[in-house]
């Protein structure tokens, strides 16, 4: 084949320093915007942001190129730069981890739907609920007590 072909689709999770409620929503839309611009100046394809008080959820594409941990640590650290700097908050910090999943071309639209109703959705479940759930579903093998 003389070319390369890819549809690699990730479901980004990762929130704030001891899931604290940093994330105000007065300037929550804008950090969802920026964080969409930072994948975008790192070549990747932000599909759908979403997130609440705690944590943040991204639906982005890559290249074959990107190497993940490489977009996540750019991705957080500039970030974090931008609410210390635009909205003043020195103590804001995201965990050290994230979690990440692949995602079909074909769930895209569902993933994003899912993205926009962070808020609904978190009326009913808690995040370590639905974070407990993300890795059952993807087989990844976990120990609790190293979570959170």
């Amino acid at each position: 084949m003389p070319s390369t072909h890819t549809s690699l689709h990730y479901h980004l999770v990762f929130f704030t320093k001891e899931r604290r409620p940093f994330i105000a929503t007065a300037w929550r839309e804008r950090l969802h915007a920026y964080l969409g611009g930072v994948v975008k100046s790192l070549e990747g394809m932000p599909e759908a942001i979403g997130g609440v008080a705690d944590h943040v959820h991204l639906l982005i594409g890559l290249k074959a190129t990107h190497r993940l941990s490489d977009v996540m640590r750019e991705v957080k650290a500039v970030s974090s730069g931008w609410v210390h700097d635009e909205i003043g908050d020195r103590g804001f910090h995201w965990q050290e981890g994230y979690g990440a999943f692949t995602v079909g071309a074909p769930q895209c639209p569902d993933v994003g739907q899912y993205l926009a109703r962070q808020e609904e959705h978190h009326r009913t479940r808690t995040f370590q609920e639905e974070y407990l759930e993300f890795l059952q579903r993807g087989g990844v093998e976990y120990e609790e007590r190293y979570l959170w």
